[in-house]
């Protein structure tokens, strides 16, 4: 009963008791003759009714992995459950496969990074000789080191670092702890010793201190990135949160694991984690697509 023959008669049921335009109209049979191509090739099914939540799952994983917008994922979520809210509706058996795609199918955008040539360029700007410079360097250093937000960066406490051990205690939230690479960790040592004791005023304990020797609010880092990103000659659209995100996605590219990254970031679901998954596959796509002889 649910085969390609529904489509026609849910793509009648759409213009004339609906009303919906016809723009509206070809988006959803589209979304839907898409999955029904992939139920039948990919998990030899041919009607709707045989199609299970995992198979739904799983196709919209598909799309969120190939690449495709935020929005054309949404329409695609929101094409297939009024399609099988319809089924439901007209007889289907079972329970509605589509039920919990809303559940799963939080669609959260590709994060924009700099690239690791753009990340240097941006390191290597402020000046390890000036006090304000060496608080700058370490400041850039440990973002990009660690992944944590600008909030928990400007949050830290000079007893929150061991330059021994070569870790950080991140308390917002849950207290984690995340290392510190030796680079990201001399200029942290550097900055403690030749910065830090003349700009603190006494019995100050935030560990970066702005020029009247009290913490370092997150618009006074703002303010010094800008003035670093316009030095290095990065010109696109860049937000603080851009370092954590590259930080992120060059892990992954290097090799290290969602579960890992997921604790060093501090998301409590992985599902906020495997954006940068993403965001690393669609790197790897492009690249392919350049570079392979016989991909365009």
């Amino acid at each position: 009963m649910f085969d390609t023959e529904y489509i026609d008669e849910y793509k009648d049921y759409l213009e004339n008791e609906r009303r919906m335009s016809a723009n509206t109209v070809s988006s959803y049979i589209r979304d839907i003759k898409q999955f029904y191509d992939f139920l039948k090739d990919d998990t030899e099914k041919s009607e709707f009714n045989d199609a299970t939540k995992e198979d739904l799952q799983f196709y919209i994983s598909r799309q969120l992995d190939s690449g495709r917008s935020p929005a054309t994922v949404s329409r695609c979520i929101a094409s297939l459950k009024a399609f099988f809210r319809r089924m439901k509706d007209d007889g289907m058996e079972g329970p509605n496969p589509a039920a919990e795609l809303t559940a799963i199918a939080s669609v959260k955008k590709i994060p924009s990074i700099l690239n690791s040539d753009e990340v240097e360029r941006l390191l290597d700007q402020p000046s390890i000789k000036d006090i304000k410079g060496c608080r700058d360097k370490a400041m850039l250093e440990l973002l990009y080191a660690t992944g944590i937000r600008v909030s928990e960066l400007v949050s830290l406490d000079v007893n929150d670092v061991n330059l021994v051990t070569g870790i950080i205690e991140c308390r917002s939230g849950n207290i984690r702890a995340i290392p510190i690479n030796q680079t990201a960790l001399r200029a942290v040592s550097h900055y403690l010793s030749f910065s830090r004791p003349g700009m603190a005023l006494e019995g100050e304990s935030s560990l970066f201190v702005n020029t009247g020797g009290g913490r370092m609010s997150r618009q006074g880092f703002w303010k010094i990135l800008k003035s670093y990103l316009d030095k290095a000659q990065i010109s696109e659209d860049i937000t603080p949160q851009m370092l954590r995100h590259s930080f992120a996605v060059h892990l992954l590219e290097n090799g290290a694991d969602l579960r890992s990254l997921q604790k060093m970031l501090g998301h409590a679901d992985i599902s906020s984690t495997q954006v940068y998954a993403r965001a690393v596959r669609s790197e790897l796509k492009a690249v392919y697509e350049k570079a392979h002889p016989r991909a365009r």
